[in-house]
């Protein structure tokens, strides 16, 4: 009932010890704080918060506009509904370096278990369009070691997000991640890797962990678990899959709602009555109110009476 009973330190444990754990930890991104109960149900590792998501569940492109207190207001939601860790994408963590400190203490205060903090110019874009910039080796390592030195929770997850694979090559992004590692980065996410060698080749360069994001209409194949375990991936995340999900399934309910005036042809494909109220834990919140109005509340006119005969 409510939020988790586990506390954000023990999550930051747990994350730690999945990635030492030598298998590969699956990441679904959450789009709202059910969707995170749902992820952690069905037996996932961990869940992934997009920034995408959180710009477009506000009706904006992922270009850098929502705030810092946007994402970590939303993310904080979403990481209290869940057992699980949390990875929270912090773009560029908002700022100069100074300001990637805050954003660190006040994601740790919403409760995540780590955060990724990328080497774009501000304002950034997505990973997986054309045209990216991104900023010197220096600019980059400083974002990062603000970032570690301003956790007060050691196992507060910092890793650094690197896009220069599309902009300058493999052998840059090589060099740029042991950079990163070198000022402070735990894990590292190689964004964009068209072919499974070159997370293999990210692999070699540094003896942290590695993350591969799996996004559809990307400039990645989406590999399986076993391929990317068979080159040294230890996550894989699935940043906007089931929101792009969600959304395809609500534009089909419209789209038959306008034509046939009834939603009756997609019910069977909808979530029912009786299972949003397992998601929510709707008996849970029912016998709570119980044992608390368990006495009976005097009426108006019985309240009155009682008055008259005292």
């Amino acid at each position: 009932m409510l939020y988790s009973k586990v506390t954000p330190e023990q999550k930051r444990l747990k994350l730690r010890e999945l990635l030492a754990s030598g298998t590969v930890q699956q990441f679904p991104g959450a789009f709202n704080p059910l969707s995170a109960r749902l992820i952690e149900e069905r037996g996932f590792a961990g869940v992934y918060i997009s920034g995408a998501v959180l710009a477009n569940n506000l009706g904006l492109p992922d270009i850098g506009l929502t705030t810092l207190t946007e994402v970590a207001t939303r993310a904080g939601q979403i990481a209290r509904m869940t057992d699980l860790p949390s990875l929270v994408d912090a773009d560029t963590g908002f700022g100069e370096p100074m300001n990637v400190a805050r954003s660190i203490q006040e994601l740790e205060n919403a409760g995540l278990a780590g955060c990724h903090i990328e080497d774009q110019f501000n304002p950034k874009r997505c990973g997986h369009l054309d045209g990216k910039n991104v900023v010197d080796v220096e600019t980059a390592t400083k974002r990062i070691r603000a970032a570690a030195d301003a956790r007060r929770d050691p196992n507060f997850l910092i890793m650094a997000r690197t896009d220069i694979r599309a902009v300058e090559g493999l052998q840059e992004a090589k060099d740029r991640v042991r950079a990163l590692v070198d000022a402070g980065a735990d894990a590292i996410f190689p964004e964009a890797m068209r072919e499974l060698h070159e997370f293999r080749a990210i692999r070699d360069a540094v003896d942290v962990p590695i993350l591969a994001n799996m996004t559809e209409f990307g400039e990645s194949d989406l590999f399986t678990v076993e391929q990317l375990r068979a080159v040294g991936v230890n996550m894989v995340i699935y940043p906007v899959t089931l929101l792009r999900s969600a959304m395809g399934a609500a534009e089909r309910v419209l789209d038959e709602l306008k034509n046939d005036g009834t939603q009756q042809g997609q019910v069977d494909n909808m979530l029912t009555r009786a299972r949003l109220y397992e998601l929510v834990d709707y008996e849970a919140y029912n016998q709570f109110d119980s044992s608390v109005f368990n006495f009976p509340i005097p009426t108006l006119h019985a309240s009155t009476a009682s008055k008259e005969s005292a």
